[in-house]
């Protein structure tokens, strides 16, 4: 126990029943090793004067991290679903706290990225970029690695904010970027898949994906997954640096929503209202189970259920490997923002406003 609490001091990496970022880790698979009971019902919910929860909750400890549309951090009690600070910012979108190192990292859509101490949300710096964001921040190697609509991915120093490097693109740089091998990777809106050197920002190579991409790519092995604009979802080999295999949709319709990875399997929603596992090798469907509106919401895996919101403004549970309904929850209120798994919990906030979490 010692030697992994100071591992964990060291390294300043969260335990596995966190959920520190978007997606969970820095590979973005959207998945955790942290169990849920069986029977989930609903604990509490948070309401504020929020107007909608588009990002997606980080969870630390016993504190629930989140970004509100009326443009406040917030820390919430997992336990109670109480307030423990609030911090007034500007108006966020998609951009997902992170939280490593004591403080606790989001964009806003005036293009700000902000950090903040987790101890009592002060301020520990802001950096300005020139277009909005909301891509959310990945912390790797003590950088802040986050995306802006002014088509750059910046790296700034976690503790000070100073800029280390920034990569300039053709179009917006929407989706988080992951981190798998010692590279940090982006599937951009301008159709290019890029990896690029943590240290120096430089360019390592680039896969062109064919299309507009908005969703976050996901890491298992050598491999990287991530839906496009036109109806298709790509696996890159990160070695051959080649697509490994393309899944095509009969159906014109975007993939918004980035991809959950498990030993064999991708698991994805699309716009088309379904729901999809394919097999990780081969890009061959396995099963689909469809909902009653669009799937925008990226799922989280916790054994052998992965859950999601959808724009019908229910959350699902689905067993992974038939793709059977086990569970849901009726809201009311679209979900397009992603759940988070931590402590026998589910944690996801939908367009009412509110955070709903869920456990025994």
């Amino acid at each position: 126990m010692r030697i992994l609490t100071f591992l964990f001091l060291m390294t300043g990496c969260a335990l596995a029943q966190d959920w520190p970022q978007f997606r969970g880790n820095p590979q973005l698979t959207g998945v955790t090793s942290a169990a849920l009971p069986q029977n989930l019902k609903l604990l509490w919910t948070w309401e504020g004067d929020a107007e909608v929860f588009e990002s997606s909750p980080a969870v630390v400890g016993n504190t629930v991290y989140a970004t509100t549309g009326k443009g406040e951090f917030i820390a919430v009690d997992l336990t109670t679903g109480k307030t423990k600070w609030r911090r007034k910012a500007e108006l966020f979108g998609e951009s997902s706290p992170a939280v490593s190192g004591g403080m606790v990292y989001a964009g806003d859509l005036t293009g700000v990225v902000h950090a903040l101490n987790i101890a009592d949300g002060s301020v520990a710096w802001t950096y300005k970029t020139t277009g909005e964001i909301k891509s959310s921040p990945v912390v790797a190697n003590g950088r802040v690695m986050i995306g802006s609509y002014d088509g750059n991915l910046y790296a700034l120093d976690a503790r000070t904010g100073k800029l280390a490097w920034k990569l300039a693109t053709a179009q917006p740089v929407h989706c988080t970027p992951g981190i798998s091998q010692g590279l940090t990777y982006i599937s951009g809106c301008d159709g290019k898949f890029r990896a690029v050197r943590v240290d120096d920002g430089v360019q390592a190579y680039e896969v062109n994906a064919g299309a507009y991409v908005g969703a976050s790519p996901a890491f298992m092995g050598t491999f990287a997954f991530f839906g496009t604009y036109v109806n298709n979802v790509l696996a890159i080999n990160t070695v051959t640096k080649k697509i490994a295999w393309n899944y095509v949709t009969e159906k014109q319709f975007p993939f918004y929503a980035s991809a959950a990875v498990v030993p064999g399997k991708v698991l994805v929603g699309g716009r088309d209202k379904v729901f999809r596992a394919l097999d990780a090798r081969t890009g061959k469907q396995l099963w689909s189970f469809t909902a009653k509106a669009r799937v925008d919401s990226s799922a989280a895996v916790s054994g052998n259920r992965v859950f999601f919101g959808s724009n019908d403004g229910r959350l699902y549970g689905l067993d992974i490997n038939t793709g059977k309904k086990i569970w849901e929850y009726e809201i009311g209120a679209p979900i397009t923002a992603s759940p988070a798994i931590a402590s026998g919990r589910i944690i996801v906030g939908a367009h009412d406003g509110r955070l709903y979490c869920f456990g025994e």
